[in-house]
């Protein structure tokens, strides 16, 4: 019965002039649900379920439902490969995530071997694409912006903005920390500004005092710092017990409410670089608001796995298949995808092209976008 059902979809589609699918396309959706980074894990969680209710509500992918399978990493590279290994094993196909560069990077090789097209809605280390591109890989894209053309952005800011004074570069020594970090270095180096000091830290940790005190010693006017928002927020707060006042600049990993939670008032005039605010596009207006009415702030990397779902869902439509080389193939073909973040094209590594920024700050808890 089932075979002949499937059969009679088949011919519908064929009569119809429409693809024939059968059954729920099926998506995963891969990032740190538990743990320090748990917000990211929420903001994808929150921004893919509401894409694909959007979309089912629409009718589906050429009249199927998208169904989202979520998956924990704990932004762990070996948890990571875990969890591909797992979505491979489940037959699922699309991959929404991961969120750290450090996890899709391992889990792409796992995705590439089977097929599976990755989309990552915030892994930022160019080498997640530049290694892909390198072997072959067709499926392993990113809906997101390059530690590359972030640091070509604020790095000559920072060199033009604070010249004469004591930078420092600092890193949690992940793929991505370190990656955004160097990548800044890089181009501040490159605009005639010298860091005082370059430096490592030990992520986890809950006590930075002998950096405090390094940082006290070397006067430090300004810290960039390639990481993420509990030891941002506890370097902060240790700072101000010492009565150090610096610059903070960061990467876009602070995006979330519980940076401040960690930092509370030390967090005042926070810098961080963010592509260019997704909330105040146009066409995210609608998502916005019923994403707000489920109770939920869609902060951060929220309307990028939003877009992930989007993006996935026109590539099957455009493709008139769901084969993921075929998907793949179709978004990078050179026509824009409507997405909640404006319409965005994919160039044949898949990263994003004509990726745009903002430098926001944070004040009283809350942050938004200032003119640099």
């Amino acid at each position: 019965m089932r075979l002949t059902r499937l059969l009679s979809a088949a011919a519908l589609g064929i009569v119809l002039g429409t693809p024939a699918f059968a059954d729920d396309l099926n998506i995963a959706v891969a990032g740190p649900m538990t743990g320090q980074l748990a917000t990211i894990g929420d903001q994808f969680k929150q921004g893919a379920q509401a894409a694909a209710d959007a979309i089912n509500a629409a009718g589906g992918v050429g009249g199927r439902q998208i169904k989202l399978s979520i998956e924990d990493d704990q932004c762990d590279p070996k948890q990571a490969v875990s969890v591909a290994n797992r979505i491979v094993a489940n037959g699922i196909m699309f991959v929404d995530g991961h969120a750290c560069s450090g996890s899709s990077i391992p889990a792409s090789a796992v995705y590439a071997e089977a097929g599976v097209l990755m989309m990552s809605p915030a892994s930022s280390n160019p080498v997640m694409t530049d290694d892909a591109a390198a072997k072959g890989w067709n499926t392993i894209m990113r809906l997101y912006t390059r530690d590359d053309a972030q640091g070509a952005f604020i790095g000559p800011w920072i060199a033009e903005k604070y010249k004469g004074k004591n930078v420092v570069v600092l890193h949690d020594k992940s793929a991505y920390g370190q990656g955004v970090a160097d990548a800044v270095k890089a181009t501040m180096n490159a605009g005639g500004l010298k860091e005082v000091l370059y430096e490592g830290i030990n992520a986890g940790e809950k006590d930075y005092a002998a950096l405090v005190t390094k940082l006290k010693d070397l006067k430090a006017d300004v810290v960039y710092f390639g990481g993420y928002h509990p030891e941002a927020g506890l370097i902060l707060r240790q700072s101000a017990e010492q009565n150090l006042k610096f610059q903070l600049i960061m990467p876009d990993s602070i995006a979330s409410p519980e940076f401040w939670q960690v930092a509370g008032p030390a967090g005042e005039g926070t810098m961080f670089v963010f592509p260019s605010d997704p909330q105040a596009k146009p066409e995210a207006k609608a998502a916005i608001e019923k994403i707000k009415a489920g109770g939920f702030v869609p902060e951060g990397f929220t309307l990028f796995s939003y877009a992930v779902i989007q993006a996935i869902a026109q590539g099957v439509e455009r493709a008139g298949s769901d084969d993921p080389a075929k998907v793949a193939e179709a978004l990078k073909n050179g026509q824009p995808i409507n997405t909640v973040i404006g319409e965005v094209t994919f160039d044949e590594k898949g990263d994003l092209k004509n990726a745009s920024y903002d430098i926001n700050q944070w004040h009283d808890g809350k942050y938004a976008p200032i003119q640099p």
